[in-house]
């Protein structure tokens, strides 16, 4: 294989190397990885978030405090987040510091709500007060939509929803941030705003509770069999890589470009792609070389919805973005990237390497938006 650099999208390279690159949530995981990518990509990246949950976490396994700028910051804390984003000047913004998790939001749904609502809020506020942003990419999630369980997938003019506190609280920033669009960002020279839903997005470094691959993970080094709540349930499910390479890019075409890209955007995997929760686990199961699993026979369980899929038709025609990774090869760099950090060595680098390795079989399979 070559190095990173001679495989980085043209586009990517040209506008991320030396470019100020702002990331709310950082220390999380698709916060962390999406810091790996462009500091590969030569961006000074800072990030503002909350410190890491555990010591497991990628940001602390990959050392990120020694290859990005870090402020240990709440976006709760409207003052901190505008003193430190108005100090550091960024040209870009990708807002992921968020309360992710739909079960962690029925035990505690206030600070849900607040976190993810008016952590928006003053991230936007924050924007106001800084010049030198150009384009922002606020991440929400496939789940803002009203889910009527159709066996379609939702495109962007949809309408929202959200019947558990997560959900309910991402749909609510979308109607923020269309309305801080209409109100404050509504001019020829304001920054470029864009909201982007993905979908379920797993791959290494996720240690998350009541997730289905982290939970799979720790009941394998725990010598436990995995208790399935909802084996059934029907998610889109991608690779981390995935939505955050049509982070990079739409953000990239929105800087160098005087067309808007506007609107929400849907990242999820090709239509023929969707699995269901055991398919999931027992392919895991078949790639890790061990591990079982039982099914949650209790009736009394936090309601999720069983069906959920993305139209991605916006992202596909109109961004010429479209996924690399089939479900089986999702499936091999999840277990890929868990099995990194088992093994001895540099974590940063085996992360680096991922990236890589994705951008080769885009080059194999002749996705030509990583390479246009």
């Amino acid at each position: 294989m070559g190095d990173l650099a001679t495989l980085s999208s043209p586009v990517l390279q040209s506008v991320y190397e030396g470019k100020k690159v702002f990331i709310t949530g950082d220390t999380g995981f698709k916060g962390s990885w999406l810091s790996i990518w462009l500091n590969l990509l030569g961006a000074e990246v800072f990030g503002y978030a909350l410190d890491p949950k555990s010591e497991e976490d990628n940001f602390q396994v990959c050392k990120l405090d020694n290859k990005i700028n870090h402020l240990t910051g709440d976006v709760t804390d409207k003052n901190k987040l505008t003193e430190y984003m108005k100090k550091v000047k960024p040209e870009i913004v990708f807002h992921l510091a968020a309360q992710p998790l739909v079960l962690e939001s029925y035990l505690n749904p206030v600070e849900t709500f607040k976190t993810n609502i008016m952590g928006t809020v003053n991230l936007l506020e924050a924007i106001r007060e800084t010049d030198s942003v150009k384009c922002v990419v606020i991440i929400t999630t496939d789940k803002v939509y009203k889910n009527n369980e159709w066996q379609w997938g939702y495109r962007e003019n949809d309408a929202l929803g959200g019947k558990d506190p997560y959900s309910a609280s991402k749909a609510a920033v979308e109607l923020v941030v269309d309305s801080y669009k209409h109100s404050f960002f509504n001019k020829n020279d304001s920054c470029k705003i864009v909201t982007v839903r993905a979908g379920n997005v797993i791959g290494g470094g996720d240690w998350a509770e009541n997730r289905i691959v982290p939970d799979f993970i720790r009941a394998v080094k725990n010598k436990e069999n995995l208790l399935l709540r909802n084996p059934w349930h029907t998610r889109p499910w991608q690779h981390v890589l995935e939505p955050l390479g049509g982070y990079l890019l739409l953000a990239a075409k929105m800087f160098e470009t005087k067309n808007e890209y506007g609107g929400a955007w849907n990242f999820g995997p090709a239509a023929d792609q969707e699995y269901c929760v055991k398919d999931l686990i027992e392919r895991i199961i078949k790639s890790w070389g061990s591990g079982s699993f039982n099914y949650d026979n209790t009736n009394e369980k936090p309601f999720e919805s069983s069906s959920l899929r993305l139209d991605i038709s916006k992202a596909i025609n109109s961004l010429k973005w479209k996924p690399v990774l089939n479900f089986d090869e999702t499936v091999e760099f999840t277990v890929e990237g868990y099995k990194d950090e088992i093994e001895s060595g540099n974590l940063f680098d085996k992360r680096a390497k991922q990236i890589t390795s994705y951008m080769y079989i885009a080059k194999n399979k002749k996705i030509d938006w990583l390479f246009e």
